[in-house]
């Protein structure tokens, strides 16, 4: 059996190209970093997979992925060979995506700034976030009026799809709807 499981960030953004012909088809190549588990003295941290995509899950790259978005992809390793301009034969190795899928929220990709992530000493809720859980407990703290955030529309107004709960007007912003 040929399956590969990986989770990393993309290095850069995705090279697109379409192929020619009657039936063109978008094919995007990326390489990911995927940190090792373990490390010895003098390793580097992480692996640099190249991985190609084709078709759906090509133009899935092309639109929604960019340089340090993390994503789990899985696929099926292929090698290939081809000679250079130099006439060395030049051997292949790429992970060929068949589902690729978000790592993180997009409010955490965007404390990830390239070389780490900043440390928060809480979660906190991007802006507008209303909650239908209650909260945990915070820790005591002076008394202060806590403001009330309604930016969401209520429970009772959002789009139910049988897993979670998508208030109207953001459909835009998700790419899986």
């Amino acid at each position: 059996m040929n399956k590969v499981v990986l989770m990393g960030r993309l290095t850069r953004n995705p090279d697109v190209r379409y192929s020619q012909g009657e039936r063109s088809t978008c094919v995007a190549r990326y390489t990911l970093a995927v940190n090792r588990r373990f490390r010895r003295e003098g390793d580097q941290d992480a692996d640099f997979i190249s991985c190609v995509a084709f078709g759906r899950q090509g133009e899935f790259a092309e639109k929604y992925l960019k340089q340090g978005t993390k994503i789990v992809i899985s696929g099926r390793i292929q090698t290939g060979s081809y000679t250079n301009r130099d006439g060395i034969k030049v051997y292949t190795t790429d992970v060929v995506v068949e589902e690729q899928d978000f790592a993180e929220s997009k409010a955490a990709a965007s404390g990830y700034a390239g070389g780490g992530y900043q440390q928060q000493d809480a979660y906190q809720p991007a802006a507008g976030y209303q909650s239908q859980a209650p909260a945990p407990a915070p820790a005591p703290a002076p008394a202060a009026p806590q403001p009330t955030m309604t930016s969401r529309p209520a429970p009772s107004e959002a789009v139910s799809d049988g897993f979670m709960t998508i208030p109207e007007g953001i459909e835009e912003e998700l790419p899986f709807i």
